[in-house]
């Protein structure tokens, strides 16, 4: 659990500054990277807490 809140921070950190590098230079590259990350990142999120309530839900039965 802490291995995962620990790799979904880092990469909402990098995301959030390839943003700033966007911002910063102007380069939509920057922003494209940003958003990548994002997306991957948040893919990952609902896979995670799929995986956990499909856990809760094994113990239900």
């Amino acid at each position: 659990m802490m291995v995962f809140r620990l790799v979904f921070g880092l990469l909402l950190v990098g995301s959030l500054l390839c943003f700033a590098m966007a911002v910063g230079t102007g380069d939509a590259a920057w922003r494209r990277r940003g958003i990548v990350i994002l997306k991957w990142t948040l893919i990952a999120a609902v896979g995670f807490f799929a995986v956990l309530v499909l856990e809760r839900l094994a113990l239900l039965l």
